[in-house]
């Protein structure tokens, strides 16, 4: 999936704005560069764009508040999901209250990542 302009635009856009539970996941995920993974926020994936990512690994992670348990929302997530695991990413999903522990964060992505 190739980004759209639409998309990398508002990506850029949702950089400036990280709520709480995004930018303790980010100050986490950013270390990993120095293992060789870099991790990428706000990364647009063809029609979307995803929390973080792991391009080398095609590891999508998704920050999910408590907005992803209404119905609308999960359906939307499911479609999502399914188109990106489709193009060969696998996905990742941490709630927004486990995102707060960076320890945790670091066990969740060492675990994706087999270190």
């Amino acid at each position: 999936m190739t980004a759209t302009r639409n998309n990398i635009d508002i990506a850029r856009r949702l950089r400036q704005s990280a709520n709480a539970p995004e930018q303790i996941a980010w100050e986490v995920f950013r270390s990993y560069r120095k293992l060789g993974y870099p991790v990428r926020r706000q990364h647009p994936i063809g029609n979307y764009v995803v929390d973080f990512a792991v391009v080398k690994e095609k590891l999508v992670i998704e920050i999910d508040g408590g907005v992803h348990d209404l119905p609308a929302v999960k359906a939307r997530d499911m479609k999502r999901e399914n188109d990106l695991i489709r193009d060969g990413w696998r996905m990742l999903r941490i709630p927004a209250k486990a995102s707060m522990s960076r320890d945790h964060l670091h066990a969740m992505l060492q675990k994706e990542l087999g270190l």
